[in-house]
């Protein structure tokens, strides 16, 4: 070959190489904590491939996500916070609503860019097949698609069952212990599609969102009672497993050094459930709240050649970040007349700044805007909560216009308002802005008219409308019961009231709990003799009313949630004074409806646990 058609051949490839398209791989998993894996301090869970993704890439220190599942998901697939996609809180099954189609996700700019694009794992941005990944930008699925405590009865055989969907149809019905198998059988497919794409000869978009670290956990029979840290250490290491899979995967296949490995957290660790649950650190809060512990996560990124190895940033980026930084690197330009909430934070990754594009970040719960960081001030404009279903109510997480300095002390214990006024006031006027914004520019929810399980079940009978499920037949409930949501009274933005008779001496226990720990009501009797009317408008606000009980036998009790958004309780001839709730509840409890117990997630960890040892004479709910 003559030298100068050799030194234009040599020339020709090495241009390809610079401009090839790199791949993405974002590894997300769901309920880990800040401190739950090595490279983030962790001396019980062993993460070797975790250890050696960070020897190789960088730590993200500073990175956040949302206070819980859905809203997290929403802000990762969309560059934008949330509240503005309409996606506040988390979805169930057979629910109405899920991530709008119409959106524009990372998933739909890459594909456009010619990548081929896969979700692996858990969803939960809708279970409708309007809002199934393959209308999302993905080419395909595999994955259950909400979490794994999630289960309905299939009317096969009346057992209660996750859907294994394969793009937009059931592959495989899994029973909790066939949960053992997922972490395996995602890894599994993560591989067959990387795989797939170098023959193909694409770039490709890996999102894998794994079911772990969710409870009830599933370590695979290989990794079960194998770590020092429980049933939890041993499903982190088997997560640790899966990631090294991937990795060894890429570098087998020669697309190690074109391909960026994120791996992060959708949110804190669910810590309320002890040793089930992660911890965070040297963070506070955990899963459901917006101190750091509920929503800064554990980060790295990796891309052999283009981020250095062993290198560490603190400047603030979060989910929101990954659409642009993606688009960014994939050559792919973002639509001008969509409003996202994300910056590119490539150049900070590549390690051509320090300082991130991003200089603040603004912390949600649901629809509220709680707090807002700059640099290392944070101001907790509103009372928080240390977690979801977390008992523990510090009394000075109640105050307002809080200030931290995050560099100095991580653990927002030292309110430092009181000595920066300015500070204060230029955060409050940024948190001011942000809500005017939201408000002006937020997008709806996608909703479809009757939504259906995945599934045929029994208790919503067998993939038929919600609308039509049987209602309860209130003369004949018994203590110990529960009520599939979908048979349960329509009380979203209505009155309703809770009209019962109980008999017994000295009574205590739940009477009737219909919610969890995100929003429901409830109603039971207490040890000291007392009843009480509890309304959970979300998961840091609950509202109670009581009334002492005097006397032994028969109680006609009446418990409502007027349209003013008052709180009424009466006992025979007794009626306490009205107590002023934030309203009615702005949408339906999705957990069951239980007469005489709590199933789940308790409504209020201050009513009494275990069953009603009074009798039950009769019960009803009705909208007013």
């Amino acid at each position: 070959m003559p030298k100068l058609v050799f030194l234009i051949s040599l020339l020709s490839a090495a241009f390809g190489l610079a401009n090839e398209k790199p791949n993405f791989v974002l590894i997300f998993i769901d309920d880990m904590g800040y401190g739950d894996i090595g490279p983030f301090g962790s001396k019980l869970n062993r993460t070797p491939n975790l250890d050696r993704m960070a020897a190789e890439g960088m730590k993200l220190t500073s990175f956040y996500a949302a206070p819980v599942c859905s809203a997290s998901r929403a802000q990762l697939m969309t560059g934008s916070y949330a509240p503005r996609v309409s996606v506040p809180g988390v979805f169930f099954p057979a629910g109405k609503n899920g991530l709008n189609p119409k959106e524009h996700t990372v998933a739909d700019y890459l594909r456009e860019s010619g990548y081929a694009t896969m979700c692996v794992g858990k969803w939960h941005l809708g279970d409708q097949r309007e809002f199934l990944p393959t209308n999302n930008g993905f080419d395909g699925y595999y994955g259950i698609p909400y979490s794994n405590d999630m289960a309905r009865p299939n009317s096969a055989d009346g057992r209660s069952v996750h859907p294994l969907m394969r793009d937009t149809e059931p592959a495989e019905l899994l029973e909790d212990e066939g949960q053992r198998r997922i972490t395996r059988l995602y890894t599994e497919e993560a591989l067959k599609f990387i795989t797939a794409s170098k023959e193909n000869g694409k770039p490709f978009f890996l999102y894998m969102p794994h079911t772990a670290m969710h409870v009830p956990l599933f370590p695979h029979q290989d990794f079960a009672g194998k770590s020092n840290n429980g049933t939890y250490g041993d499903w982190v290491e088997e997560v640790d497993w899966s990631v090294g899979q991937v990795l060894g995967s890429l570098k087998k296949l020669g697309l190690d050094d074109n391909t960026l490995v994120v791996f992060t957290s959708d949110n804190g660790p669910w810590a309320s459930k002890g040793k089930a649950g992660g911890v965070a650190g040297p963070l506070r809060g955990s899963k459901g709240s917006t101190l750091e512990g509920g929503v800064r996560e554990p980060t790295i990124v990796r891309w052999p050649g283009k981020i250095a190895a062993g290198s560490s940033s603190d400047s603030i980026a979060g989910t929101t970040d990954i659409l642009p930084t993606f688009v960014s690197l994939a050559g792919g330009i973002l639509k001008s007349d969509v409003k996202i909430d994300g910056v590119d934070i490539s150049l900070l990754l590549l390690g051509k700044t320090t300082e991130s594009p991003r200089k603040e970040w603004y912390y949600f719960q649901g629809n509220n805007l709680q707090a807002v960081r700059s640099g290392p001030w944070k101001l907790a404009l509103t009372g928080q909560s240390v977690g979801m279903g977390m008992k523990e109510k510090p009394a000075d997480l109640a105050r307002t216009n809080r200030l931290y300095n995050l560099d100095e002390e991580i653990g927002e214990i030292t309110d430092v308002a009181g000595k920066n006024p300015e500070v204060v006031a230029r955060l409050q006027k940024l948190a001011k802005a942000m809500a005017a914004d939201i408000a002006a520019n937020k997008r709806p929810a996608g909703t479809v008219e009757n939504p259906i399980t995945l599934y045929p079940t029994t208790e919503r009978g067998g993939n038929k409308p919600r609308a039509i499920a049987n209602p309860i037949k209130w003369k004949t409930v018994k203590i110990g019961e529960s009520f599939d949501p979908a048979r349960t009274p329509k009380i979203a933005g209505q009155a309703f009231e809770i009209k019962c008779m109980i008999e017994g001496t000295q009574p205590s226990g739940i009477i009737l709990a219909h919610g969890g720990s995100s929003i429901g009501y409830a109603l039971y009797t207490t040890v000291d003799n007392k009843i009480v009317f509890a309304v959970r408008h979300r998961s840091d606000a609950i509202q109670r009313i009581s009334l002492p009980i005097e006397g032994d036998g028969k109680f006609t009790i009446s418990a409502r949630l007027e349209k003013e958004g008052v709180l009424n309780l009466s006992l025979n001839d007794h009626n306490a004074p009205p107590v002023k709730s934030p309203g009615l509840l702005e949408r339906q409890p999705q957990e069951n409806l239980c007469i005489g117990h709590d199933d789940k997630n308790p409504l209020d960890e201050e009513a009494p646990g275990g069953k009603f040892n009074g009798i039950i004479t009769s019960i009803s709910v009705s909208v007013k």
